[in-house]
């Protein structure tokens, strides 16, 4: 699967587009893979330490999760940001020392998420800049459906590639974020 492409996917390759099915999800139906809610967590919110095969490989944080990873590193985020964001998924792979923020937008008609996918870049920039405060790189991925193919999001899928983030149709493929890939996955 290439960066902006359109295609279907295989769930042992990669992440399928489905409202239902998160990146925790995902992960702890793979082989090798064992995730660990932290044991700072409070409430509904999700943030959880990545094993494979029993050594620890990184952190994946939903919405509010982000949050208590910010305090665990004593940073204050109101030092930096004026207002919270609250990312889909955002996986933090020690051995890349990079975090991938991943915002899904899903669209079956003409709407708000249209105005939310030109928001990329300072979006970006912000992560960025809480980010590198902890040496940390940032990646900032969109996971869209099918509706973003067309024709009238040329202009926004070119605007999303131009300020250095990326986009995935349908599926992102698993290799992307530099975790182990299990024994037997093509």
């Amino acid at each position: 699967m290439r960066k902006g492409g359109v295609g279907g996917a295989n769930t042992l390759t990669g992440l399928e587009f489905e409202t239902k099915t998160d990146f925790v999800t995902f992960l702890n139906s793979l082989d090798g893979y064992e995730l660990k809610k932290n044991k700072n967590m409070r409430g509904k919110s999700a943030f959880y330490n990545i094993f494979y095969e029993k050594k620890f490989v990184g952190h994946i944080f939903q919405q509010y999760g982000l949050y208590y990873f910010f305090e665990q590193e004593n940073i204050n985020w109101e030092d930096y940001w004026s207002k919270k964001l609250y990312p889909d998924d955002a996986i933090f792979v020690l051995t890349d020392n990079k975090v991938y923020i991943i915002e899904k937008k899903y669209q079956e008609t003409e709407g708000s998420v249209d105005e939310k996918l030109q928001t990329a870049d300072f979006k970006y920039k912000q992560y960025k800049r809480i980010f590198s405060l902890l040496n940390i790189d940032v990646e900032y991925v969109y996971l869209l459906n099918d509706w973003f193919t067309k024709d009238k999001y040329k202009d926004t899928r070119d605007y999303i590639n131009s300020v250095g983030c990326s986009f995935y149709i349908n599926y992102i493929p698993f290799k992307k974020f530099g975790l182990p890939i299990p024994k037997g996955v093509k």
